[in-house]
């Protein structure tokens, strides 16, 4: 698990690098400002939660269920997150936006808000 959480956490880190270039270069042209702004967003979540990703892997040994739970919930919370974000702004970008990606966002952001809780958690039930 703890080999999981260091490989996704430095791919999301690689490709949050990768996306943050492309956008801030190539898509300008093809992109509004608000488009720009909610592909930056998702690139800067991405790369919050591989950095917590890393973070957590070299700390933590994942082997109970409420570590694996909150890495499985940042895992899954960055994808739908950030990647739909990605989506939705390519879409409306050619004038095609998927509507069935909308809710895929918040669901996401639910998953990312479920593994804080779940940090402060393990903190809470460490420290007390």
């Amino acid at each position: 698990m703890v080999l999981l959480a260091q490989f996704v956490g430095a791919l999301y880190g690689l490709l949050a690098i990768i996306f943050g270039a492309f956008g801030a270069h190539a898509l300008k042209k093809s992109f509004s400002s608000e488009q720009l702004k909610s592909f930056e967003t998702g690139v800067k979540y991405q790369m919050y939660h591989a950095i917590l990703l890393l973070v957590l892997s070299f700390n933590l040994n994942l082997e109970t269920t409420l570590e694996r739970s909150m890495i499985y919930c940042f895992v899954l919370g960055t994808f739908l997150f950030s990647f739909s974000i990605y989506a939705l702004t390519f879409s409306a970008s050619k004038g095609k936006k998927l509507r069935i990606m909308g809710p895929v966002t918040p669901l996401g952001g639910l998953f990312l808000a479920l593994g804080w809780a779940l940090l402060l958690y393990y903190f809470i039930e460490e420290f007390i």
